[in-house]
């Protein structure tokens, strides 16, 4: 029996998997973000019996050392994550970032199924992905492939260049997100309007909202250009909060095809199948073991 969790700074879920892909009850509890023998003890609570766990998780775990980095946990930031909770309980623990179990998720029994290279595209807060070839999640040398979103890649006359959370400059993950898209109409049009109302406005076709996804589209869609070239997916699930806005995604495909080399006929990104609990659903693909 395999639990699964998706680990966030405010809450923990998780579900016992019933098999790849399908889970059971979901349930939930306050992340206890500060006390590392809290958070051991929640888990081995959901997780008695269980003859192995897999976590999805806001941060990255580097492949060579194990140490994971996890800036909205502190308890668990630093730490050798896996081999600490195998020790405190008790069984095997898989361990993946959130957008790379989104990506699993989607090219195991998703938008992605099979195709053989599966790019999941993240447009929630912010900007992230994950890469899966032939079935098999890539995290690369460091345990950050697919994080597309970082790197200054973002410059343009006339606007600023928000420093990232990553600590650099100019990266696209400042765009690319909900924030990023409330940034620019702000900067555009002035107020504080939020994602749902801006992507609404330019739905009716409000020449304000439209000015302000014209420069969207224009500034996100030469990056994962890019990234389309690298990596040659026949597929990129498009996740996140944006992502539920089927027009913006339709849209921002079409944007992305125009900038590369050899565009398909057929669309690139499509909107994510999995739109509930991707991250426990990718974790328990994680567990599958392929």
């Amino acid at each position: 029996m395999i639990v699964t969790f998706d680990i966030g700074g405010t809450h923990i879920r998780a579900a016992k998997v019933r098999a790849p892909g399908v889970l059971g009850p979901v349930r939930s509890w306050p992340t206890p973000g500060a006390d590392f023998a809290a958070f051991a003890d929640v888990l081995a609570g959901a997780a008695k019996g269980a003859d192995g766990i897999a976590l999805s998780i806001a941060g990255i775990v580097d492949p060579a050392t194990g140490l994971a980095r996890i800036a909205n946990i502190p308890c668990l930031d630093g730490r050798p994550l896996a081999r600490d909770l195998e020790q405190a309980l008790g069984c095997p623990v898989l361990i993946a970032n959130d957008a790379d179990c989104f990506a699993l998720a989607e090219a195991r029994s998703g938008a992605g199924a099979g195709h053989e290279v599966v790019f999941g595209v993240i447009l929630g807060t912010g900007a992230g992905g994950g890469l899966v070839i032939g079935g098999r999640l890539h995290r690369g040398a460091r345990g950050v492939a697919g994080e597309w979103g970082h790197g200054p890649v973002v410059g343009r006359a006339g606007l600023p260049v928000w420093t990232c959370g990553c600590g650099l400059s100019g990266c696209a993950d400042t765009v690319a997100g909900a924030r990023g898209l409330e940034r620019l109409d702000a900067h555009l049009n002035g107020g504080s309007r939020d994602s749902r109302t801006v992507l609404a406005a330019w739905a009716d076709g409000e020449a304000a909202a439209v000015r302000t996804v014209d420069l969207w589209l224009d500034m996100v869609s030469g990056p994962l250009a890019m990234v389309m070239n690298v990596i040659g997916p026949s597929v990129a699930p498009v996740g996140g909060g944006l992502g539920r806005d089927a027009r913006l995604v339709a849209a921002l495909d079409l944007a992305v095809r125009a900038r590369m080399l050899a565009p398909p006929d057929a669309p690139l990104l499509v909107a994510a199948l999995h739109r509930v609990e991707p991250g426990l659903i990718g974790a328990s693909h994680l567990a599958e073991g392929k």
